[in-house]
């Protein structure tokens, strides 16, 4: 068995991840240097939805916390290869755009770690005695991915096998 590095996918797979990786950072610039959410933080949106600035130096969710990024970014980066080479074995352009969002999203959160020492969110959704974890653009596109991953595992099957099939 052979190690694919490139695909029919991998215009797919890098276009989505870089596409993801963009809109999250260009948000967190936003974010940070135009609309100044460290300064105005927290912002009310609703009755249950907040704007604020949190600085994760954790794993998912602010998990793990610790101060030393570098081995977080290691980890983020032998992630994103394991996927990569996940999506150009993939059979369907599903699982492949799938993994491309949470490639995308994890190189995101790793340019922070790398560039700021902690990735930025923003987004917290809470209500009465109920918090959610405050999250980031980087965030919703690796859950998006992985619940397009168990979606295909477990409504959408394997794919068809195709071999010896004009």
């Amino acid at each position: 068995m052979r190690l694919k590095v490139w695909s029919p996918f991998a215009p797919l797979v890098l276009g989505v991840a870089v596409l993801v990786f963009a809109v999250d950072q260009l948000h967190k610039w936003w974010m940070l240097n135009v609309y100044g959410i460290i300064e105005k933080s927290p912002v009310s949106i609703t009755s249950f939805f907040d704007l604020v600035m949190v600085w994760n130096r954790g794993i998912s969710y602010g998990l793990f916390t610790t101060h030393t990024q570098e081995w977080l970014i290691a980890l983020s980066l032998v992630i994103t290869a394991v996927l990569w080479v996940w999506a150009q074995g993939s059979t369907r352009a599903f699982s492949a755009f799938a993994l491309a969002l949470i490639i995308g999203g994890a190189l995101s959160n790793a340019l922070d770690r790398a560039v700021r020492g902690a990735v930025a969110d923003f987004f917290h959704f809470y209500y009465q005695g109920f918090s959610w974890y405050v999250f980031n653009l980087a965030d919703v596109a690796i859950v998006a991915g992985v619940a397009l991953l168990l979606y295909e595992a477990l409504v959408l099957g394997e794919a068809p096998d195709r071999r010896g099939k004009a």
